[in-house]
């Protein structure tokens, strides 16, 4: 086990980091082989619980490996590779053509970008809230402040719909934004609109408010993950490495995660793996790793696992749906 170290690193500490790996990870490289070392990295804070799961199993297995993450919000994450803070970002949008030879240019670096999941925004209410489903047109209708009390949804509550998000910036906010909202319009001129910290503080608004209305990635709601976590990390591993085994995916109790009806659907579905596969659930992204450093490094190495078959089975544990590895089962019990 390794000795503990901070998991999160301010950006401005981490393009020190950056110059020490470029010179001690690429020396004795051997195609095929893990870099040893430490190096940062910056993920948007929506997929917070997949990264940590994914930098405990890879540290493990390269023990003198050391991946340092810094979560936050979509935009952040993309200006610290644009400005050379760091060479591996986990967001849901590609960069552009424009954006990469720009990189290539004023940092002389090649940009890789793979996606490695597909995720489902899902809606969640409080457990006591009597909405049972919702509509894609009522989504978008909450979000344009079209719809602003519960009693037009269901039920004769007349109190205010409060929308709850992580933060502005964020990957949950842009998609939302640009499915819904007419151009140039924000979520935060709604004023039933509020911001969070993080996808935690969303959960746990939604848990003790009846009035809240939640929007976060579907990766916080399972507890597959959370029950793997529970096991020594030799099992986990051996686990992981199992390619017959299934997937059960089960979404917590704590608080009640909406169907959605599709525009073109006849019946409302929850942001289970197999209905984001199959498009019947309508609110997905994708979610890309995106590296500009060269083989041999830290950041690569960990790009080249997040890819591959642990690195994928990893995500198909948390609710979203791997890009590169077809979950067998899906367990649909709630």
């Amino acid at each position: 086990m390794k000795k503990h170290r901070p998991q999160l690193i301010s950006i401005f500490a981490a393009a020190i980091l950056v110059v020490t790996a470029l010179t001690s990870s690429c020396s004795d490289y051997k195609k095929g082989e893990y870099a040893k070392g430490s190096d940062f990295i910056a993920c948007e804070d929506g997929f917070r619980r997949i990264l940590e799961e994914e930098i405990e199993v890879f540290e493990y297995q390269y023990p003198e490996a050391f991946i340092l993450p810094s979560y936050l919000n979509e935009n952040a994450c993309i200006d610290s590779l644009k400005a050379g803070k760091c060479r591996l970002i986990i967001v849901t949008r590609e960069l552009t053509k424009d954006e990469c030879q720009r990189i290539h240019q004023e940092q002389e670096r090649n940009v890789r970008q793979q996606c490695i999941a597909v995720d489902a925004v899902a809606i969640v209410v409080n457990k006591d809230n009597p909405v049972d489903f919702i509509t894609e047109e009522e989504v978008g209708q909450i979000m344009r402040g079209e719809i602003s009390h519960w009693n037009q949804l269901a039920g004769t509550d007349t109190s205010a719909i409060k929308i709850v998000f992580d933060n502005e910036g964020s990957s949950t906010v842009n998609y939302m934004r640009d499915k819904f909202l007419p151009k140039g319009q924000m979520i935060s001129q709604n004023p039933n609109a509020f911001a969070q910290k993080n996808n935690k503080d969303v959960f746990e608004m939604v848990q003790k408010n009846r009035n809240v209305l939640g929007i976060m990635s579907v990766s916080w709601l399972g507890d597959s993950l959370q029950a793997a976590g529970k096991q020594p990390m030799a099992q986990r591993v051996k686990q992981l490495e199992n390619t017959t085994d299934t997937v059960n995916v089960e979404f917590t109790d704590k608080v009640k995660v909406l169907p959605v009806r599709a525009t073109d659907a006849l019946k409302p579905v929850k942001p289970y793996q197999a209905n984001i596969f199959n498009g019947s659930y309508p609110l997905f992204r994708k979610v890309y790793a995106i590296c500009t450093a060269p083989n041999g490094s830290l950041p690569h190495s960990f790009y080249a696992f997040l890819t591959g078959f642990i690195g994928q089975k990893i995500i198909s544990e948390t609710g979203i749906l791997p890009y590169n590895v077809q979950p067998r089962v899906v367990k649909v019990s709630k």
